[in-house]
């Protein structure tokens, strides 16, 4: 008898692809995410990596997952829970037992329960055989086997069969979600050029994968999640980590500016640096320093020569850098650090994400060292936050610190592509031969000096990190002197909030409970205030891009709600600086330090805890 199989129309779905180090999970997640892209779903994915580099296979410290949340609704969170989990072997199904929705379905590598594998994962017996997932969808699916069995005759050897067990799994859910292959097969066909009998390999077996979907009993119906109602434009997958590599590209496009990054590579921040390496074809300078003390002194040295200077990093980083950042603040010469925030303290959780150095941004350095704070809040965004740190640098003459954290530079969305034309000018504040010039006079408005670039004749000047008198940029030892040029560099930065749009609320502009977030937590506390705004409830939500300065309404802000609650993935940095800023005003706090996102039910209850008093 011929099987029929019942097509199911979804608005949304959460699946979770986990496994081993070496299992190939990050690779099947994103290419699940590029299909759905391009079928035109909006999405939001989570890719959460082992901290070791090479944690003992088969073990919970070793697995490696990638969360996808695609829909034909607006996608603003990688989602709570997986209505799908694929688990290549005991140990990724240990670590996600309570990730997976009740009722859901999770696809298991049956090959992989072995009396070994189980012990590896900490299991006395197989949690299969007893009531653990008892309630679940559990396909047992013998993909090992199934996988050395397509390819018997292919001439591979063991270990290059082995790797191609994830192209079986991605062929499963392919069918399950209705997903074409003709993506995945173009990516494979550009990965292995130069080995077609690796891409004839893994192209087998993932249709292999997708046969055997389509003629197992327990699986008796297929999903489809059609297209969301996209503004029109051209879109990309796009991770936050790229978008903020291509954000300074734009910047340096639209000043007429050489772009220098000077880094070293830290986790998670290095694909910033790999990105930019690949374009020395639109004049990119990319110097991979010594240690993070070369990268900004590099980055500050091409900034005084005229370019657009960018130095990327990590909280142990930043934390290195900080004498240098004080250099240029002292010499008041723009330059971007880019700190892609993890877990602390020390090498603390370098793949877990943690609001982390908002405090070390804003104060850590020595002496009264004020400088620029954003921070971006969507991994599509990076890009807008990238380049609007490279034109407040740049037209103001002070160093610009961008936070973005290991969630969003990680994670991808679709973004919708801009044209340079599209982007608010950049005009970098240059002295030109000819005028009149003193290294440390300024604009009335503003308060920025000017740049004189090497070389100019007639702009000769010292520079260094001594103390300045005020006009001529001499090195100065005056008390008051000192005290002038201290107000002069921080009113400096708070005259950039007359410069900057106001900040912007999401709901009614008065009400009972606020809801204030910055940087990475929008998605999560914009779908947990979304849903309580379409119960009914009085609560809105005020997220910060801008840290330093703040927006100059934000205490108008502040005093139209009941209730006030900041919400961070810290111990209460942000709160705390709200707290100095705004006195007399309370502040609750709601915070969460586990190297994971907030999720919205979590969020939820607790509003609802607040909307209740």
């Amino acid at each position: 008898m011929e099987k029929t199989t019942k097509v199911v129309d979804l608005e949304k779905v959460v699946i979770k692809f986990a496994g081993d180090s070496g299992d190939g999970m990050q690779l099947t997640g994103t290419q699940f995410t590029d299909t759905s892209a391009l079928l035109g779903n909006d999405l939001a994915t989570f890719p959460d990596f082992p901290a070791e580099i090479r944690a003992p296979q088969g073990t919970v410290a070793g697995v490696s997952g990638f969360q996808i949340h695609i829909g034909r609704i607006d996608i603003n969170t990688p989602g709570d829970i997986a209505d799908v989990l694929v688990a290549m072997n005991p140990a990724a199904l240990k670590a996600n037992k309570n990730w997976i929705k009740k009722g859901g379905t999770i696809i298991v590598n049956i090959d992989s329960f072995t009396n070994k594998d189980l012990e590896k994962a900490g299991y006395k017996t197989s949690p299969l055989d007893d009531n653990s997932f008892e309630g679940f969808n559990i396909i047992q699916a013998p993909i090992t086997k199934l996988t050395r069995e397509a390819l018997k005759d292919s001439g591979l050897d063991g270990k290059s069969i082995g790797r191609s067990k994830n192209m079986f799994a991605l062929g499963i859910v392919y069918w399950m979600f209705n997903r074409p292959m003709e993506q995945t097969e173009k990516f494979l066909q550009n990965k292995f050029a130069k080995k077609p009998e690796l891409v004839a390999a893994n192209i087998k077996v993932m249709h292999a994968g997708y046969n055997f979907a389509d003629t197992i009993e327990a699986l008796p119906s297929s999903y489809t999640v059609l297209s969301a109602n996209l503004k029109a434009g051209t879109y990309r997958n796009v991770m936050g980590n790229q978008a903020i590599a291509w954000g300074f590209l734009a910047a340096a496009e639209r000043a007429n500016k050489e772009l220098f990054l000077g880094s070293y590579p830290i986790t998670p921040a290095s694909d910033i640096l790999h990105e930019l390496a690949k374009h020395k074809n639109l004049g990119v300078k990319t110097f991979q320093a010594e240690d993070e003390i070369a990268g900004i002194c590099a980055a500050i040295g091409a900034s005084f020569t005229g370019s657009l200077a960018i130095t990327t990093t990590s909280g142990p980083g930043f934390a290195l850098k900080a004498e240098a950042l004080g250099l240029a603040v002292m010499t008041e010469l723009p330059i971007v650090v880019v700190d892609v925030q993890r877990g602390g303290p020390s090498t603390g959780l370098p793949t877990k994400t943690e609001q982390s150095d908002l405090m070390q941004a804003l104060y850590g350095r020595n002496g009264e060292s004020p400088i620029i704070v954003l921070a971006s809040s969507t991994p599509a965004n990076c890009f807008d936050w990238a380049y609007m740190a490279s034109k407040i640098t740049l037209e103001h003459n002070t160093p610009v610190v961008l936070l973005s954290d290991g969630y969003l530079g990680n994670g991808a969305e679709p973004w919708r592509i801009k044209s340079i034309q599209d982007m608010p000018s950049i005009k970098p504040l240059l002295a030109m031969e000819g005028e009149e010039y003193q290294p440390y006079a300024r604009g009335k408005k503003t308060l920025a000096r000017k740049l004189a670039l090497p070389g100019t004749k007639g702009l000769e000047h010292r520079l260094g990190g001594l103390e300045k008198e005020d006009i001529t940029g001499n090195v100065s030892y005056d008390p008051e002197n000192h005290e002038k040029m201290s107000h002069i560099r921080a009113e400096k930065i708070r005259r950039i909030a007359e410069l900057i749009p106001e900040q912007e609320v999401f709901g009614e502009k008065q009400g009972d409970v606020l809801v204030v977030g910055w940087g990475g937590t929008h998605g999560s506390l914009y779908s947990a205030v979304d849903n309580l705004q379409k119960e009914g409830e009085s609560i809105s939500l005020c997220q910060f891009n801008y840290i330093n300065p703040l927006p100059k309404n934000t205490a108008d802000i502040l005093n139209n709600y009941k209730t006030i609650v900041v919400c961070e993935l810290n111990s209460g940095q942000f709160v705390n600086y709200l707290r100095i800023n705004f006195q007399g005003t309370i502040f609750n706090q709601y915070n969460k330090i586990q190297g994971f996102p907030f999720t919205t039910s979590e969020l939820e209850s607790h509003f609802k805890s607040l909307l209740k008093k």
